[in-house]
């Protein structure tokens, strides 16, 4: 008799049409992906969550890019319209391209060269809700198509969005990400895979009379453990002279517990400010606890998890960048350029 297990390590590597997860555009990249809660007329901003589309992004084009390593890339395109008084609509798509692959068969010959990307087709729409316009809905239909070789699948998602904000500059944000279905596996047969949904808490606090906003992400909210068995941490229960487990006291368990909870905690969390230097120009830090754990090696200090960026205007443009660090040799850079129709209509 035979029998088979499935064995998941990690949490990542189980779902489908993964790229939706990417930090895009370049403000969200530079500040760990935590903008699901920046009030703000930029039409950007509804990537991470639509509730946050207003009559202030309308009119606006959007554009970022990466040039990811070897010949990988990605990016996507925004555009928004306010239709009269009633609500905000958005529309836009998300691609990633692997590049170019040399195709061979069983016996190493050569079938001919292939191209492998992701795309998503994005429409988004957001309204106030209450009469004073401080609690807004969005919500962002995504039709997703991949296709590796002559392998495609297609699925559909939903982002859902509320959002408080207030002339304090508080906005607290309630958002539900990449829920819905794969209508076609890549086979065309066998079980459909989830998609990688996501349930998070945002707040941003823009200080009274300082030039800076307070940024935080609570990050996958229906999952609370989100470490693995990595096989490079050393196993402190076993003696390595006895090879024999080590008895620790009530006290020492307790302190180890409490440490893995606060671990655990942190990996939830991503944290950041921007600092508004002048009115067209702006810097952006951030921390992702749980990138900068799942990426660090043991004999090497690296500021894994960390992201920097700025945001400035020039003319009738909107320039962002952002940086993140992944690893000891893996970083990203994205670069985004936004403007506005109005600009160019104004006399």
């Amino acid at each position: 008799m035979c029998t088979t297990h499935l064995v998941v390590s990690q949490i990542g590597g189980t779902k489908v049409f993964r790229f939706l997860d990417l930090q895009m555009p370049a403000r969200s990249a530079a500040l760990g992906g935590a903008t699901n809660a920046i009030w703000d007329d930029d039409v950007n901003l509804s990537y991470n969550n639509p509730a946050l589309l207003n009559p202030g992004c309308s009119k606006q084009l959007a554009f970022n890019y990466v040039n990811y390593v070897a010949d990988l890339n990605y990016g996507n395109f925004m555009y928004a319209h306010q239709i009269k008084k009633h609500f905000t609509l958005g529309a836009g798509i998300q691609y990633f391209n692997y590049g170019k692959f040399d195709g061979r068969d069983e016996f190493d010959e050569k079938t001919g060269t292939f191209k492998a990307a992701d795309y998503s087709f994005n429409v988004s729409i957001a309204k106030p809700i209450n009469a004073d316009s401080t609690l807004s809905i969005g919500a962002t239909l995504k039709t997703i198509y991949s296709h590796y070789e002559g392998f495609y699948s297609f699925g559909n998602a939903v982002d859902l969005g509320l959002t408080y904000h207030n002339k304090k500059n508080l906005t607290i944000t309630l958002l539900a990400k990449n829920y819905g279905k794969q209508w076609r596996t890549y086979t065309g047969s066998g079980p459909k895979e989830q998609l990688p949904s996501n349930f998070q808490i945002g707040i941003s606090k823009k200080v009274a009379k300082a030039p800076f906003r307070i940024i935080a992400l609570y990050d996958q909210l229906l999952k609370w453990d989100l470490t693995y068995e990595n096989p490079q941490d050393q196993n402190n229960d076993i003696d390595p002279f006895t090879n024999k487990p080590i008895i620790k006291t009530a006290k020492e368990l307790r302190k180890e517990k409490n440490k893995a909870n606060l671990d655990k905690f942190g990996r939830h969390l991503v944290i950041g400010t921007e600092i508004i230097l002048t009115k067209n120009f702006n810097i952006r830090v951030a921390y992702n606890f749980r990138t900068g754990k799942e990426m660090a090696l043991p004999d090497k200090k690296a500021a894994n998890g960390l992201s920097v960026g700025f945001g400035m205007k020039i003319y009738k443009f909107h320039f962002n960048y952002g940086f993140s660090k992944y690893a000891l040799t893996g970083n990203s850079h994205t670069i985004g350029i936004t403007t506005n129709f109005n600009y160019f209509s104004k006399k």
